[in-house]
């Protein structure tokens, strides 16, 4: 059974990392899009706000602004979901704030035997491991420093991040296929 962190201090690792923050995402969707006001708005317009003055994004430039890099690789489904499609546009403010996100296809990423587990890697040292119930449900952060799953990890970004695609030149892809 995994030990999950106390929630609280998630996004501590966000300000601490000295080098990268790498994630993975392999859902379909998230539970806590679906229920935001900023999803229902995208399903009845197809369009999101920019919301640069999150803190999320705020955080992200001032990370990189100091030479870190934050990097995600979102694996898609062809054709992509409603809630992928959701993040693919909402990423656009992300991307603005200096976050680096690419994405690839799922038969991609099974040719590749990349896992079903969403992760973000912090300094290639220690990982929260992040848990969901069948229902999309976030149910918390396993945090992980054991060298040999680091190791694996790292395996799992080097290969996701070699093929994935650049978000703008993935959107483009995912415009011709509509």
């Amino acid at each position: 059974m995994p030990e999950f962190i106390n929630d609280d201090t998630f996004g501590s690792y966000f300000e601490t990392f000295q080098h990268t923050a790498w994630r993975l995402e392999t859902r379909r969707g998230y539970n806590s899009d679906r229920a935001g006001e900023k999803y229902r708005q995208f399903m009845e317009t197809g369009t999101v706000p920019n919301d640069l003055h999150r803190p999320w994004c705020a955080n992200v430039t001032a990370q990189t602004a100091q030479g870190k890099r934050i990097e995600r690789v979102r694996i898609m489904d062809r054709p992509p979901t409603s809630e992928q499609l959701f993040l693919l546009a909402s990423a656009a403010s992300n991307s603005e704030a200096g976050e680096d996100i690419r994405n690839l296809w799922r038969p991609d990423a099974e040719k590749l035997r990349l896992p079903a587990v969403d992760f973000w890697l912090f300094d290639s040292r220690r990982a929260l491991v992040l848990h969901f119930d069948s229902a999309d449900e976030y149910l918390g952060a396993e945090l992980v420093d054991d060298p040999v799953r680091i190791v694996g990890f790292c395996q799992i970004r080097d290969a996701a991040w070699h093929y994935a695609t650049p978000r703008e030149e993935f959107v483009a892809q995912v415009a011709s296929t509509v």
